[in-house]
């Protein structure tokens, strides 16, 4: 590892549908304050995405894409976690021996499975406008809770999860109202050229079976972490009543440890709405 950067680094875990890209514009701006930062394509995201074969397919099959199982329904919690582990030791054998583990949105599930798993590994979790479940609750169940009433990621999947194995959308989709929709709820304040240049970074399928596993978490590992969540005010995905009341519940499991909370005036999406001010709230609080 070069003497430019700090012992301490980032492994950042992306969110559903999403790849490590997410994190392309934040990256450098961590490495320019002397921070290491690594992002992987989690299994089924990114490099490692399968597709339907009517994805591909124009125009599309909407009953074919409505019922072709999904060539990564296999992928499990486990897969996901032990990706995101096997990242944290090649870390920490680079020389980097306090990482700091970032979640966004689904990635917090992940996050909050690897912090319970290898709790000696870590220094910090941050969750960015993520999931944190409570102990044995899985994370899908949260999606349509009170405090999440409005959000707009509902009305974009395109299957029934039970029956295609997928949290699946089109990116490709040639509606305007269904294209206005999905930057609605994860890039609003992103530019639409931004936006069309993501849209080509998506899969179109999420394994459900990671976000419908519970997790066991303990005081002892998980809730011994440092715990930073960052809320964004703006979010039509995971809205800002939920992120409070994953913040509420983990504090009441972990009431000696409760979780420092930031605010971000943000969509679902800071990485590429707002890189320069999530690098800057990053850089604080590994430096904290």
């Amino acid at each position: 590892m070069s003497q430019d950067f700090s012992s301490t680094a980032f492994v950042l875990v992306h969110g559903a549908w999403h790849g490590a890209s997410t994190y392309e514009r934040v990256i450098p701006l961590l490495a320019a304050k002397g921070y290491l930062a690594v992002a992987r394509d989690l299994p089924a995201h990114g490099l490692n995405a399968r597709f339907p074969a009517s994805y591909g397919r124009r125009p599309l099959d909407a009953a074919a894409f409505a019922r072709e199982p999904s060539p990564v329904a296999h992928v499990t919690l486990d897969d996901y976690a032990g990706s995101v582990i096997a990242t944290i030791d090649q870390v920490r054998a680079a020389g980097c021996d306090k990482v700091v583990l970032v979640a966004h949105s689904m990635g917090g599930v992940v996050a909050t499975a690897v912090a319970e798993r290898v709790p000696e590994k870590l220094s910090k979790l941050v969750y960015l406008t993520a999931f944190m479940p409570g102990s044995g609750v899985p994370g899908i169940s949260y999606i349509q809770a009170p405090e999440n009433e409005g959000e707009l990621v509902g009305p974009q999947l395109l299957a029934d999860p039970a029956v295609v194995g997928a949290l699946r959308m089109d990116h490709r989709s040639s509606s305007a109202t269904y294209r206005a929709n999905g930057k609605q709820a994860f890039y609003a304040d992103v530019s639409s050229e931004d936006y069309e240049a993501m849209l080509h970074q998506l899969t179109p399928d999420v394994p459900v079976a990671p976000f419908a596993t519970p997790i066991t978490t303990t005081r002892e590992r998980w809730g011994s972490l440092p715990r930073h969540y960052i809320r964004c005010l703006e979010d039509r995905a995971l809205k800002p009543a939920l992120q409070q009341r994953f913040i509420d519940e983990a504090d009441g499991f972990a009431p000696e440890n409760c979780t420092v909370v930031h605010e971000l005036v943000s969509s679902h999406s800071p990485f590429l709405s707002q890189p320069v001010g999530l690098a800057e709230l990053l850089a604080a609080i590994a430096a904290s």
